[in-house]
């Protein structure tokens, strides 16, 4: 039975109010109320409205006297005075006290239950409300009559608009946190991912504090408790190299590494779904069924099936689901301290190794430095692969400086002994155009040398440029790829790409200099 809960203490006085409610409850209404609808398999399909996805230039962040010290101000951070935030919240409850009835969802964030957060989102929308039934972990009836006040609260007042003459906002988008109040409110934007990269985003400023390190990435455990942890921008293959039949998963996106070992932050899955097939991602694929949402996909409207390479609305179509949808999911989603640190990287330049074993001091680097090359774009003109850096794999969300999470990485490494690998999964003998794509078959045998210690032991050489250390013999994988100098057909040409390369690597960290040790800045290639 769905307890009730008081929403006064908030300013809310709505008189009905629906309080954890079951999804198949939560589909009635989002049906009838909202006009959703149920594709083929039994999702929820829903669509998000103008806002297809996150709105990071409308983010806000409240400094205040604890926060003005620790937050790494500047355009992922931007400042916003206490008192802005104050009136956005009054424009957020004024708009839910004009419904008829409210949803709220209490859930956790994060499954180690001594580092667990208590979330409360207040919503308008019924799909809002079961995409955070999704995201979030589920407490038992026992622990909803017993959940007490919460540790965080999301209004999510999205489909009414923010007042940009308010001060420090700057469109009719307002994404506001505040650490001292525990609030997020959330304006002009529908797009249910804001929530969810808005509790990570808590996580990022709340685990670090204590010596827990928050982290953008997958994680997965083998039969015998050995974790692995796969760090690594879109396309890189982090989803796809992660979900591996013989190994369990303990999640996909968001993890916390603390004195117990790794957990999950959160209790579901949130898939991009743009092209994709049961060929390609099997468990993904079966997991859109009853209990799942789909965000701004386009289905026949007579079969209700998925056109999943219509991207008419968005390029960015999603799915959320529990994680229990996943068939070799771990849960509760914890695991033992990391034996093995993934870096993924897509060198469309073909200059990275196909894997190459890090320091720790070479790990914090790469990590900070969260590279990946995307192949050349149809932009007139745009005839190389574009370099992206996103520092510790996820720069939108992280609150601390860069090197903080670097510093609590490179000590857990060096305590718990795990080992640090840069995977790159991009191209070989060339770069895009010239060279080929690195074959997943290769990647998967790499993947699976690094599990079973075969990788640990090899004879390495060192990379002349970059400094880590290059295993030159790999089970499954032919050696003639691993040293990527001896792939390209001109010597000369690669030794010129390679220095290309490092200084865009040098530019880049020049952004996190000032906050980095000089073992760290050692650390970067030699140029």
């Amino acid at each position: 039975m769905v307890m009730d809960v008081d929403l006064n203490q908030y300013g809310i006085t709505v008189e009905t109010i629906h309080r954890n409610l079951a999804p198949a409850e939560l589909y009635e209404k989002a049906i009838t109320r909202a006009g959703a609808q149920i594709n083929s398999t039994g999702a929820l399909a829903t669509l998000s409205g103008e806002k297809t996805g996150r709105s990071p230039k409308d983010k806000r962040v409240v400094e205040d006297a604890e926060t003005s010290e620790d937050v790494w101000w500047g355009d992922v951070n931007i400042k916003l005075q206490h008192d802005s935030f104050t009136k956005l919240r009054a424009v957020a409850v004024e708009y839910l006290n004009s419904r008829k009835y409210l949803y709220v969802l209490d859930g956790y964030a994060g499954w180690d239950p001594e580092h667990q957060l208590k979330v409360r989102v207040i919503c308008c929308q019924a799909y809002h409300a079961l995409f955070m039934h999704n995201m979030l972990i589920r407490p038992t009836a026992e622990q909803l009559a017993d959940f007490g006040e919460p540790d965080f609260v999301i209004y999510n007042s999205g489909a009414t608009d923010a007042d940009p003459d308010i001060e420090g906002v700057t469109s009719k988008t307002s994404v506001a946190l505040s650490f001292k109040d525990r609030e997020f409110v959330l304006l002009g934007t529908q797009y249910a991912g804001e929530m969810k990269k808005g509790v990570f985003t808590v996580m990022n400023y709340l685990m670090p504090k204590i010596g827990v390190l928050s982290m953008h990435c997958s994680a997965n455990e083998g039969s015998e408790g050995d974790v692995s942890l796969f760090f690594g921008l879109s396309g890189t293959g982090k989803t796809t190299l992660s979900a591996d039949p013989d190994r369990a998963l303990i999640g996909d996106d968001e993890h916390c590494w603390s004195d117990n070992g790794v957990f999950n932050i959160e209790g579901g899955c949130y898939a991009k779904t743009i092209d994709l097939s049961a060929e390609k991602e099997p468990a993904i694929f079966s997991a859109i069924r009853f209990g799942a949402v789909l965000e701004n996909i386009v289905m026949d409207p007579h079969t209700r099936e998925v056109d999943y390479h219509d991207s008419s609305i968005t390029e960015n179509t999603r799915t959320s689901y529990p994680i229990e949808f996943i068939p070799n999911a771990k849960t509760p989603c914890v695991g033992g301290h990391p034996r093995n640190i993934i870096l993924l990287t897509c060198d469309a330049f073909g200059v990275l190794p196909p894997v190459s074993k890090l320091t720790p001091e070479q790990a914090m680097y790469h990590f900070i430095s969260g590279y990946t090359a995307k192949v050349a774009g149809t932009e007139v003109g745009v005839t190389e692969p574009q370099a992206t850096f996103s520092a510790c794999f996820g720069a939108a969300f992280l609150v601390w400086h860069p090197a903080k999470y670097a510093e609590l990485l490179a000590e857990k490494m060096q305590r718990h002994g795990s080992s640090a690998w840069l995977v790159n999964t991009g191209w070989s003998g060339g770069a895009y155009g010239t060279g080929a794509r690195m074959q997943l078959a290769y990647t998967r045998g790499i993947i699976d040398a690094i599990h079973s210690g075969e990788l640990s032991d090899v004879p390495c050489e060192a990379d002349p440029v970059f400094g880590f250390q290059i295993p030159t013999t790999c089970p499954n994988v032919p050696d003639e790829i691993l040293l990527p100098w001896k792939t390209w057909d001109d010597p000369t040409a690669f030794k010129e790409t390679a220095a290309k390369l490092a200084t865009m690597f040098a530019r880049n960290f020049e952004n996190y200099a000032a906050g980095a040790s000089s073992e760290i800045l050692n650390a970067g290639p030699q140029i």
